[in-house]
């Protein structure tokens, strides 16, 4: 071949468009026939253009994508072989559609002709995200045309295709809310060569680069999380008051007695609303609202409360709550009038029929939020004399500190020294946890029984807190970790790379993640990552439900808790973690106050 390949300028000029609409991560796994992608990603990192990130597992390599997304707002194009590639995708992608993060997957793939003849992998890959996918194309191969160019058709240009599956991925407003794209991209041999073009291409890549640091300096305005941006409201201001079901705004403006809940993405706007308003804020704790005067940390017990949640005559509900049955119990309740914030079309989260489903919701400039001092003092008053109960923070004796008496002193120091080696349990690592983390911190969360807990003991702080809650699956949770401490500690400004990733993670989540303990090699970047894991020997989630109780426990034990056992030490030592196990309340407290340098491993069994 002595001129380029016209896979490699069309992979250039894609990544190029990307770059130049502000991307600044790509992750590459590495194959054939996606080759011309990931020489072009290579070049790219040499120009300075992007972060490049490889990773030799599919489905670890998408988590760790979706990850970089959560962090930073911006889809990170992930670029895979044909074939099961492909599909190892899939569980990364349906998560970005319910957690509503950007997500590209730029797919190799074999010429259409070739599909259904059995030849070697080749399988039918387009829309392999199906109904999840916010865009879904399959791209002809590229080629020099009479004039030597590559096709520059609506479905063939790759600037193009990279300005539609940015919007799309990215979502907007009125319109289908952040989600996965797939550019199916069939290429043709020579699958890769740009003979003399690198030049060109370096400074392509660098014009690029310059462009894409523009818009995100732009998009950084409007916000961060993208899960906290779907939150928001949009500009339009048909104005929906209580009573009205009207697609619009729901205004607050009465003395009915509502509570405002937060689940999943829901951010700051859900606090400022329920601020502003002064009524009870019911977050998450995955929610991004757990912070402020309004919120509510024991909310699930004081629904329940006749004197308290048994009065609720209204709600307003920010992002995705998935942790409680009391929420849900809640708005099913046929006194309670429900109003669901949500600025995107198609599927709402709508947990009870006739649900008023707005795109924003604010407080009436006249309203007075002294008007519900009453209704949420009740709120907090319970739930403060609820957190001193559930609270497994050691307050010392003050008064038999300062006992002169040799007997008195001695005393006091061995109830001391015993408090030091009490045992973890799920309440002690979770809340120590939530109280050693600071605001330039990241803390992931999976999904486990764990979260739960936490749920019910975290006192508003605002933290900076990821999980993924779209379809709360435990699959990806170190992968997704990994993406979010990698791109937090990246970020240009110091006081947010200055942090630490903690991971609050149950041991099967680490077990059915294992693989995405393998580290990338330098240059790549090795975060300060710690892993929490609370090993309670299996599913010990499936304790509290139903079947528990309906089955035996032979039955229950075999298929529904599998427990486990594993060398978490041996793991950590294979995968090139340090490891540190931590037993009883002294260990943990020394650990959470040593700084946390690289990726770490801590067991902590659970008592």
């Amino acid at each position: 071949m002595t001129g380029p390949a016209p896979a490699s300028i069309f992979a250039v000029e894609l990544l190029a468009g990307l770059i130049r609409r502000g991307v600044s991560d790509v992750v590459v796994c590495p194959g054939s026939r996606s080759q011309a992608l990931a020489l072009a990603a290579a070049a790219a990192e040499s120009a300075g253009a992007i972060r490049l990130h490889v990773r030799v597992d599919e489905r670890s390599a998408a988590f760790f994508a979706l990850g970089l997304a959560r962090e930073t707002g911006l889809p990170a194009p992930i670029i895979v072989t044909s074939g099961t590639a492909v599909a190892n995708l899939a569980p990364a992608a349906y998560e970005a559609s319910e957690g509503r993060v950007p997500f590209i997957a730029l797919t190799a793939d074999r010429p259409a002709h070739m599909r259904g003849t059995r030849s070697n992998q080749t399988t039918s890959q387009l829309d392999m995200f199906g109904a999840a996918a916010r865009l879904s194309l399959d791209v002809e191969p590229p080629t020099f045309g009479p004039t030597g160019d590559i096709g520059r058709g609506p479905d063939a240009d790759p600037d193009r295709l990279a300005s539609r599956a940015l919007r799309a991925a990215l979502g907007a407003e009125g319109n289908a809310p952040a989600g996965p794209v797939q550019l199916n991209l069939q290429f043709i041999e020579p699958l890769s060569g740009t003979a003399g073009f690198e030049q060109m291409i370096a400074a392509g890549f660098s014009a690029a680069s310059s462009e894409g640091a523009e818009t995100r300096a732009a998009l950084s305005g409007a916000s961060g999380d993208p899960a906290q941006r779907d939150a928001q409201g949009g500009a339009r201001e048909t104005v929906a008051s209580s009573d009205s079901a009207i697609a619009g705004t729901y205004v607050h403006a009465d003395d009915a007695l509502t509570v405002v809940i937060a689940g999943a993405g829901a951010g700051d706007t859900a606090e400022q609303f329920a601020r502003d308003a002064g009524l009870p804020l019911l977050a998450e704790v995955v929610s991004g609202s757990r912070f402020g005067r309004e919120a509510i940390t024991a909310y699930a017990a004081l629904i329940d409360a006749p004197e308290i949640g048994g009065l609720t005559e209204r709600a307003i509900v920010f992002g995705h709550p998935t942790l409680t049955r009391q929420i849900p119990a809640l708005l099913k309740r046929e006194d309670v009038e429900v109003f669901v914030v949500d600025p995107h079309t198609g599927d709402s989260y709508a947990p009870a029929a006739g649900v008023h489903v707005v795109q924003t919701a604010r407080v009436s400039a006249d309203h007075d939020p002294r008007t519900h001092r009453r209704w949420l003092g009740a709120w907090v008053t319970a739930d403060r004399a609820l957190q001193q109960a559930r609270s497994t923070v050691h307050e010392p004796d003050l008064d038999a500190a300062r006992e002169t008496g040799y007997k008195e002193r001695s005393a006091y120091a061995r109830a001391e020294v015993a408090v030091k080696k009490e045992p973890i349990t799920r309440e002690l690592l979770v809340e120590s946890v939530w109280r050693a983390t600071w605001p330039h911190d990241r803390l992931v969360i999976a999904a486990s029984r764990l979260v739960r807990v936490l749920d019910g003991l975290a006192p508003a702080r605002k933290l900076v807190v990821h999980a993924n809650r779209g379809l709360a699956g435990i699959d990806g949770t170190i992968a997704t970790a990994h993406g979010i401490a990698v791109a937090s500690q990246t970020d240009p400004d110091p006081a947010r790379a200055a942090g630490t990733t903690r991971v609050i993670i149950g041991d099967l989540a680490t077990l059915h993640d294992a693989g995405s303990l393998l580290l990338p090699d330098a240059p790549e970047l090795r975060p300060r990552l710690q892993l929490i894991v609370g090993n309670d020997g299996g599913g010990t989630i499936f304790d509290s439900l139903e079947v528990a109780g309906t089955t035996t426990a032979t039955d229950f034990e075999r298929v529904m808790r599998t427990p486990r056992q594993a060398d978490m030490r041996a793991l950590a030592t294979a995968y090139g973690w340090e490891y540190t196990r931590v037993e009883t309340r002294g260990d943990l407290e020394r650990l959470l106050t040593t700084p946390v340098t690289g990726p770490t491993l801590v067991e902590a069994p659970i008592a």
